[in-house]
C-alpha cells in the first residue's frame, strides 16, 4: 500500500496533500495584464479544523497564532501572485505555507529568572544616592532673623 504523499512542515509534522486545496485566478500583476489574460495567481486554501494530522494543542496554537488569517470557516488562506509562472506561484504559496506554519507551531522559549548583578545593585544604589544628595540641596534652609 502506497504511503500517501506529505507536505513537510516541521521534522515532527507534514500535512497530507489531500488537506490542502489549490485555486487558480487571474493576477493584478505580472502576467495578470497581458490581452488573453491567464490564471496566474494561486490560492493555497487550508482548515486546520479539518486536519487529521493535527493535535488538539497544536490546532490550538494555530487557531490563536493565526486568528487575524482565518476566515469565519477557520480557513488559512495564502496568496502568491508574484512571477508571471502559476507553477512558480503555487511553489511560493507552499513555501509562505510552510514558514507560516512552522511558526505559528514553534513552542515560545521559557523565561529563565535571573538576578541582578553586583555591578548593576552597586550602580542602582550610588543612584539612588545621588538623587536623594540633588534632592536634599534644593531644600529651603530654614530663614534665620
Amino acid at each position: 500500500m502506497p504511503r500517501e504523499a506529505r507536505l513537510p512542515i516541521t521534522p515532527a509534522l507534514s500535512l497530507p496533500w489531500t488537506e490542502l486545496e489549490f485555486r487558480a485566478t487571474r493576477s493584478g500583476g505580472p502576467g495578470g495584464q497581458h490581452v488573453n489574460t491567464s490564471s496566474t495567481r494561486v490560492e493555497l486554501w487550508w482548515n486546520p479544523g479539518r486536519s487529521s494530522s493535527l493535535s488538539e494543542e497544536q490546532r490550538h496554537r494555530i487557531r490563536a497564532k493565526l486568528a487575524h488569517r482565518l476566515s469565519e470557516d477557520g480557513w488559512l488562506r495564502v496568496v502568491a501572485s508574484a512571477t508571471r509562472s502559476q507553477h512558480r506561484n503555487r511553489e511560493l504559496a507552499i513555501e509562505r505555507f510552510q514558514s507560516l506554519m512552522a511558526r505559528a507551531l514553534e513552542l515560545p522559549k521559557a523565561r529563565k529568572a535571573t538576578k541582578p548583578t553586583a555591578g548593576s545593585r552597586a550602580r542602582r544604589l550610588e543612584q539612588k544616592r545621588r538623587r536623594g544628595l540633588l534632592k536634599r540641596t534644593r531644600r529651603l534652609a530654614p530663614e534665620e532673623d
